[in-house]
Parts: C-alpha cells; sequence; structure tokens
C-alpha cells in the first residue's frame, strides 16, 4: 500500500511543479518519476535549511513540488529546446 502512496503523491507533486514551473509536458510516467526524485530532493534540501512544511499528505505534495520545480529547472538548463 506504501509503494501506492508514494506513486500517488509523486504524480500530484510532478504534476504540480510542472504547471508551476511552465515547461515543457513529460507526461504521466515522467510526472511521477520526476515528483518522487523530487521528493527526495526536496527533503534533502528542506532539511539543510531547516524548513519543514509539515506532516501528512500537503506536507509531501508541497515538498515534492519544489524538488520537482527544482529538476525540471535543471533539466531545462541541461536539454534545452531549440
Amino acid at each position: 500500500m506504501e509503494i501506492l502512496v508514494t506513486i500517488l503523491i509523486g504524480a500530484v507533486a510532478g504534476w504540480l511543479g510542472s504547471v508551476i514551473y511552465k515547461g515543457s509536458g513529460l507526461g504521466i510516467i515522467g510526472n511521477i518519476i520526476v515528483g518522487i526524485v523530487g521528493s527526495f530532493v526536496g527533503y534533502w534540501l528542506l532539511g539543510k535549511l531547516g524548513i519543514s512544511l509539515g506532516t501528512g499528505w500537503v506536507g509531501a505534495i508541497l515538498t515534492g513540488a519544489i524538488g520537482a520545480i527544482i529538476i525540471l529547472f535543471l533539466l531545462n538548463l541541461i536539454f534545452k529546446k531549440r
């Protein structure tokens, strides 16, 4: 059950990150991957800065979205569209 919750939170965080960043769409699978990886990045970065967005679903989604925005920014720097 935990893997389904992780995928669901990753999908929502990745979608929210792509909506906020306004980058090119990665599709549902890309959003899930960016959201899950973004969650790790967000937790690590916010932990280093001493910031907590709370516990539960909302905090996890917001943290994942922040990490997803960072990942999308880096991906757009590396793979610029011509």
